[in-house]
């Protein structure tokens, strides 16, 4: 376990999502619409008013690109005549664009220079061909012009080759991709805000049946792939003394209200052949993927993850899952495998991973997912994630990357007594 600080905790006094299987341009909504949506419901959620806010924060990877909208900040300064004015910052990390975003409202709150913040995550994706979209999302997370420019799809290619990997170091059974996958559409079939919740499958959907579950890139196939998604994701936070005076006037017990305790967050060189080659006589993969969950665990207090009740974990692909699982430490090196037989990371195993459905089952506009990783924690440990409740869940953790582990931000949230 790393050696870390424990840092003051910061309180989620509510949150919201917008329903994943939306498509904005088929609704003539834009990204200020959306953003003026999901914000408003995060302070209704939190019982705040918008005056309630002293500074914000919005996660996004690639409006300018899908939208031609930058400077985001000013959008949502322009949803409410209290946002005017305020401090608004804009953040992007690839997929983790919005923990990022998380992150320096979480770093202004323990510094004091403000008690509250309201965090954003938005991306609108579903507005161009799939091609283009892949085209979007592709090069500008990985060194452009560098790698994987001769794929039609270069996300999956990335991903089918750190599958690739873990077949070189330690062999591969693709069946247990296969029941990853299956997995997290069970899992989003539970949720009402997840994009895939009607979708249907018959058994040939978790083969190689070419046809059912076509290759996209080398071992990825269709059903190993997160979600093309619109959707956004926000959170109020505040700072412990701040969330106190808030629990106060409302005749909450502030012991039982979602805090983030804990947080983890490293950046390797941007390149996948990089990050392989800096990992080549370690047992992990990626150890900075591991070093970043165990910040995470060590800065919340605890020993390793079987002190979680859960955690949303970062599914581009089936291939990244399966990696997580070793690296959070819930099996050895390379023996992510045994979680998956032995049922350890079902919706009704010792530790889910992604009751969510995660972003193969509930979808995945890359510059809302970290918020909404945060969200889920934070309904979940206050009890109020409905269908998707996993019974007693007191401590909660995420785990979210960007581009191929270029970015990793893991945070540990509990509430009540664990």
């Amino acid at each position: 376990m790393t050696n870390v600080l424990r840092p003051e905790p910061i309180f989620v006094l509510g949150g919201a999502q917008t329903d994943f299987a939306r498509n904005f341009a088929r609704e003539g909504v834009e990204l200020v619409d959306v953003i003026d949506e999901v914000a408003h419901a995060a302070l209704a959620d939190a019982r705040v008013d918008p005056a309630f806010v002293e500074t914000a924060h919005v996660g996004n990877f690639t409006a300018e690109l899908f939208c031609r909208q930058g400077q985001l900040g000013g959008l949502l300064a322009m949803v409410d005549p209290a946002f005017a004015g305020l401090p608004i910052g804009r953040h992007e990390a690839a997929c983790a664009s919005g923990s990022i975003a998380t992150l320096a409202a979480t770093a202004e709150l323990e510094a004091g220079r403000y008690s509250t913040a309201l965090v954003v995550g938005v991306e609108q994706m579903r507005n161009v061909p799939g091609a283009t979209a892949a085209e979007y999302i592709g090069g500008p997370a990985m060194w452009s012009g560098h790698e994987a420019t001769d794929v039609e799809f270069p996300w999956p290619h990335q991903f089918s080759l750190l599958a690739d990997e873990y077949e070189r170091r330690y062999g591969l059974d693709e069946e247990h991709l296969r029941a990853i996958a299956r997995l997290n559409f069970d899992n989003a079939r539970r949720n009402p805000l997840a994009q895939t919740r009607s979708w249907r499958f018959d058994e040939r959907s978790f083969t190689d049946d070419e046809h059912a579950n076509p290759v996209i890139e080398g071992r990825i196939r269709k059903q190993d792939c997160g979600q093309i998604t619109d959707g956004a994701a926000a959170v109020v936070l505040a700072r412990a003394d701040r969330a106190a005076e808030w629990a106060a006037e409302r005749g909450v017990d502030l012991d039982e209200v979602p805090r983030i305790t804990g947080f983890g967050h490293r950046t390797m060189p941007i390149t996948l052949e990089a990050k392989l080659k800096a990992s080549a006589e370690s047992p992990y993969v990626f150890p900075h993927v591991r070093a970043a969950f165990c910040d995470a665990l060590g800065r919340a207090g605890l020993a390793d993850v079987h002190e979680l009740d859960l955690v949303e974990v970062h599914d581009c692909f089936t291939s990244t899952e399966y990696m997580t699982i070793d690296h959070m430490g819930l099996t050895d090196p390379g023996r992510s495998f045994e979680a998956i037989e032995e049922g350890v990371i079902a919706f009704d195993g010792p530790l889910p991973v992604n009751p969510s459905g995660g972003l193969i089952g509930l979808g995945h506009p890359v510059g809302a997912t970290g918020v909404r990783m945060l969200n889920d924690a934070r309904r979940q440990v206050a009890q109020v994630a409905g269908e998707i409740q996993v019974d007693g869940a007191r401590r909660a953790g995420t785990l979210n990357i960007g581009g191929s582990a270029t970015t990793v931000v893991s945070f540990v949230v509990e509430a009540g007594a664990t």
